[in-house]
């Protein structure tokens, strides 16, 4: 059983979300501590020149309120947001939070990322802690 479990949130596919905390309920040790990530990578320079000003501040505010929302139905849980490169990103968090194990859902591949995707594929390659990945 694991102790303290971060769970990578991606909003485009509800129901991984979901199936991971599952996963990660059902590892946890008893009062383990569970942290649903959301990262947020930049937007290009070039695209940010056709966003009105408070479009992003509002999108990271529903972000926010998505991710506690699912928080909230887990014992133990919160909701952190973050800004950076996906991949990168929860290796560093995992690692300075001292997670234990990393519950990630992986969207179907194409030929690029052959098995798995590339943003779980590089936390499988890099991770210093257990990782566990849900198709």
């Amino acid at each position: 059983m694991y102790r303290n479990i971060l769970v990578p949130v991606a909003f485009d596919n509800e129901d991984k979300a979901k199936a991971a905390i599952a996963v990660a309920q059902g590892l946890a040790a008893q009062d383990a501590a569970i942290t649903l990530l959301h990262v947020v990578e930049q937007i290009p320079g070039y695209v940010m020149a056709y966003v009105p000003p408070d479009h992003v501040a509002e999108q990271r505010k529903t972000m926010q309120a998505d991710l506690d929302a699912l928080a909230a139905g887990v014992p133990g849980a919160r909701a952190v947001l973050v800004d950076g490169h996906s991949g990168r990103t929860i290796l560093d968090y995992a690692e300075a939070k001292g997670s234990d194990l990393i519950v990630i859902a992986s969207h179907r591949p194409g030929m690029a990322d052959m098995l798995i995707g590339s943003t779980a594929a590089q936390v499988v390659r890099h991770a210093t802690c257990a990782v566990h990945v849900l198709r």
